[in-house]
């Protein structure tokens, strides 16, 4: 047996329960409870990435290490898991078995809870194995790396009840969740449009060439389930977002998921009805960026509803006085909110409140972190423990990526999409065949 297929195949090894309980509105097995609960809430968990996204699990590391143990920290890259440990050590205190393979830590029975910070074509495969094995997840965004996956991810919750929080940290601020709920209860009449936003000055890339991978780097691991091929410089360090859809899913699916999310939220809609996208390359026309790096996108839902996604990845003007947010305009007023808080405006355009966030949280700096990731993160540890309910539980964190994904699909076809407003599938048969992708062999969805 090679080493992929029994890293594959060694969750086959876990068994659950037949009885079930509840846990923040999820059912789980009785043979879990003593171990996720028990007379203790202490938790052990492990952390797989140490790349840009790491740092701004630190503070929650820190602040919860009385009750959270962290005993391993996994990447494919040495010299990022060694200096993920050193940067834990100084702030945490004690420094976690290192690994390369995370598989290893799938394997201990010790282990409640998996961080996943790794390349999005990891995130679904990375989640529902982990599921497999008896462990709650913490994702990072997107949820997934195309729609079929978000689906996949449902039916594995329901075969493997775990607690699984997408990292979409704003969900978690409460200035956030004060104003939609102010929306939702008529604060600014009734809402008919969100536009949500993200600007940023990214620069030139390298014209990636064959290569050999950098020393200390697993290449196979770094791929997974994607299709293997060759290493080309610079992929594996974060250009991976822009050198095609292989790995990535474009900054729409880096960042829009964000925005997107509160944007959906606020206006309580699921799926809709219709997508159109203008988008393209128009910065460093040259280089080796090979998606589009400005897109402006339309959802239309039901009941005259609107969303709006305005995405410059390159072009630094900051069309609505910040890097990121999202606003949303009723008929009696508008709402302009961010991760900082949120500024409430009446009818004619008068300032009636501004709530200024105690959590400070970076916007368009490279990984982030901050006081929302710093709660968000407490809201899956205190889940776990049944003391609270998810703040962006799968069900709903697949839906906003979906809307990603139907963005990046409609940009591809260069089609408007007709959707069905019941399940979010695409009427076009032809933009349907990217709904889904195709696997390294092996590693395909197993139920």
């Amino acid at each position: 047996m090679n080493e992929k297929t029994s890293r594959r195949d060694f969750v086959k090894k876990t068994a659950l329960g037949a009885a079930a309980f509840s846990l923040g509105g999820m059912a789980f097995p009785a043979a879990s409870y003593k171990r996720i609960i028990g007379a203790s809430d202490r938790l052990t968990i492990a952390l797989v990435g140490a790349g840009r996204r790491f740092p701004g699990y630190l503070e929650a590391m820190a602040k919860n290490k009385d009750n959270v143990t962290v005993a391993y920290i996994a990447d494919v890259m040495k010299s990022r898991r060694e200096n993920g440990a050193k940067k834990f050590t100084e702030q945490v205190g004690y420094t976690p078995k290192l690994l390369n393979d995370f598989f290893k830590a799938l394997d201990d029975k010790h282990v409640d809870a998996m961080f996943f910070a790794i390349p999005d074509h990891w995130h679904a495969p990375a989640t529902w194995t982990a599921m497999e094995a008896g462990k709650h997840v913490y994702v990072e965004k997107p949820l997934t790396h195309n729609p079929r996956e978000s689906e996949v991810l449902l039916d594995y919750l329901k075969k493997f009840p775990r607690v699984v929080q997408m990292g979409n940290q704003q969900r978690s601020s409460p200035e956030s969740k004060q104003i939609i709920k102010e929306i939702h209860d008529g604060v600014i009449g009734k809402p008919y449009l969100a536009v949500a936003f993200y600007t940023n000055a990214r620069g030139r890339v390298k014209n990636p060439v064959p290569a050999d991978p950098p020393a200390g780097l697993d290449w196979d691991l770094f791929q997974g389930p994607a299709p293997h091929g060759q290493y080309v410089d610079n992929v594996f360090d974060y250009n991976w977002h822009w050198y095609g859809w292989k790995f990535g899913t474009a900054e729409t699916g880096n960042n829009a998921t964000h925005e997107l999310d509160i944007a959906r939220w606020a206006l309580q809609v699921d799926y809709p009805l219709e997508v159109e996208v203008v988008a393209g390359k128009y910065h460093f026309v040259d280089d080796g960026w090979t998606m589009y790096d400005t897109m402006d996108a339309t959802f239309r839902f039901g009941d005259g509803l609107t969303i709006k996604w305005d995405g410059k990845s390159r072009n630094g003007y900051a069309t609505y006085g910040s890097g990121r947010g999202t606003i949303i305009y009723g008929s009696e007023g508008t709402v302009y909110v961010d991760r900082g808080g949120y500024r409430l405006y009446d009818r004619k355009g008068k300032l009636v409140r501004d709530s200024r966030s105690s959590f400070q949280e970076a916007g368009t700096a490279l990984g982030g972190g901050g006081g929302l990731t710093t709660l968000h993160i407490e809201n899956f540890f205190d889940t776990i423990r049944g003391k609270a309910t998810l703040d962006s539980p799968i069900d709903e964190g697949g839906k906003s990526t979906l809307l990603c994904h139907l963005a990046n699909i409609a940009y591809r076809t260069g089609k408007r999409l007709k959707i069905d407003p019941s399940n979010g599938h695409i009427k076009e048969k032809e933009a349907m065949k990217l709904w889904g992708r195709t696997y390294e062999p092996g590693w395909e969805p197993r139920v």
